[in-house]
C-alpha cells in the first residue's frame, strides 16, 4: 500500500452517442491496447443488437439492469492475523461494485468462443439483465464465499 497521498478519483465522462458514463466505463473495459474506436464499435454494435432483440426496451435500461444485477454486495478479503490468513467478508464500495460488475460481464463475453465479441457482449448483457448468465453466477459465488466465512467478520477493521 502506498504511503503517499491518496489517488484522486476522476469522474468518467459521458460517451458521445448515448451520453452515459456507464457506456464509457463499458467501452474502457472492452478496450485493449488503447484501441478505443474498436471498443466503441463493439459496444455500440452490441447495444444496437440489444435494441433489435428487445424492441420495446431501451438498451441503456437493459445495460443498467444487467450491471445492477451483477453487482456484488459482499466480497472476501484476506487478512493475516497471528500467522493465520482468514477470508474476511467485507461490504463492497459502490465504485468497486460497478467496476466488478462491468468487468465480469466483459470477461465472460470475451470467454464465449465461436461468436463475434459484439454478439457475445449483447448476449451476456441480456442474460445478466434477466438474472441469469455467467456474471450472475460469479456474483452468487462471491456471495456464497462471504456467507461461508461470516464467522471471521469480527476480523474486519
Amino acid at each position: 500500500m502506498s504511503r503517499r497521498r491518496r489517488a484522486v478519483k476522476r469522474e468518467v465522462p459521458e460517451d458521445t452517442k448515448f451520453h452515459s458514463p456507464l457506456v464509457t466505463r463499458l467501452v474502457n473495459t472492452v478496450m485493449r491496447w488503447g484501441k478505443k474506436s474498436v471498443a466503441q464499435r463493439i459496444v455500440y454494435g452490441s447495444l444496437d443488437q440489444i435494441a433489435t432483440k428487445q424492441a420495446k426496451a431501451d438498451p441503456l435500461e437493459v445495460l443498467q439492469r444487467a450491471v445492477d444485477n451483477a453487482k456484488p454486495r459482499l466480497e472476501v478479503k484476506s487478512r493475516r492475523v497471528g500467522g493465520a490468513t482468514y477470508q474476511v467478508p467485507l461490504e463492497v464500495p459502490i465504485d468497486r461494485q460497478l467496476s466488478l460488475a462491468v468487468r465480469w460481464i466483459v470477461d465472460f463475453a470475451d470467454a464465449r468462443k465461436g461468436m463475434p465479441m459484439q454478439e457475445a457482449l449483447a448476449a451476456e448483457i441480456l442474460e445478466a439483465a434477466q438474472g441469469t448468465g455467467n456474471a450472475i453466477r460469479k456474483r452468487d459465488d462471491v456471495h456464497k464465499m462471504a456467507q461461508a466465512n461470516k464467522a471471521f467478520a469480527h476480523f474486519r477493521w
